[in-house]
C-alpha cells in the first residue's frame, strides 16, 4: 500500500510539474501572439487578412459584453457588381437584425475595407431601429474618424452603447 501511495504521489507531482511547464509555454505563446499585432491589410479584397485585422480589434474591445461571442458584419469593398451585391445582402441581413432587436449583453461589430461604405450601411440599417431597442447592446464601428459622428448619430436613438475604433 505504501508503494502505491508513493507511486501515486510521484505521478501526481510529475503531472503538476508538466502542466506548469505547459502553462508557461502557453503564456509565452500568448505574449508572442499579442506582440505580433496584425497590420491593416492593403488589399481590399483579402477577406482573410481583414478578418484577422478586425478580430484583434474586436478582442480588445469586448469589455462589458456578456454574450458568448460578438456578431461581426463585414462590409465588402468595391464598386463592382460583387461588392454591390455583397453590401446589399449584408444590409438586408443587418436590417433584419435591427428590426428584430438584439438581446442585451450582445455586441454587433461593423467593419470593412472602405469606412464610408460601412458607415453608409450602418446608417441605412439603423433607420429601422425602435427607440431604446438596443439598450445594453454594444455596437462597435471600426472605420475612419470622418465617419464616426454620422454613425453615432444613426445608432444613438436605438439606445445602444456605441464604440468607435479608428483603423
Amino acid at each position: 500500500m505504501r508503494k502505491f501511495v508513493l507511486a501515486a504521489s510521484v505521478a501526481l507531482t510529475a503531472a503538476l510539474a508538466l502542466s506548469a511547464c505547459n502553462k508557461s509555454e502557453d503564456t509565452d505563446q500568448t505574449a508572442t501572439q499579442q506582440e505580433a499585432a496584425v497590420a491593416k491589410p492593403t488589399n481590399a479584397t483579402d477577406t482573410k487578412a481583414w478578418s484577422q485585422y478586425f478580430g484583434q480589434i474586436v478582442r480588445k474591445n469586448m469589455q462589458g459584453m456578456t454574450a458568448d461571442r460578438p456578431f461581426p458584419y463585414f462590409v465588402p469593398a468595391g464598386d463592382d457588381q460583387a461588392g454591390q451585391d455583397g453590401r446589399a445582402r449584408q444590409l438586408e441581413n443587418v436590417q433584419g437584425t435591427v428590426a428584430r432587436g438584439v438581446t442585451p449583453g450582445n455586441m454587433l461589430v461593423f467593419g470593412g475595407p472602405e469606412s464610408a461604405k460601412t458607415a453608409d450601411l450602418m446608417v441605412e440599417a439603423f433607420k429601422g431601429a425602435n427607440p431604446g431597442s438596443f439598450k445594453n447592446v454594444i455596437v462597435l464601428f471600426i472605420g475612419d474618424q470622418a465617419d464616426q459622428q454620422r454613425v453615432a448619430d444613426a445608432v444613438g436613438p436605438s439606445g445602444a452603447t456605441f464604440r468607435f475604433v479608428a483603423m
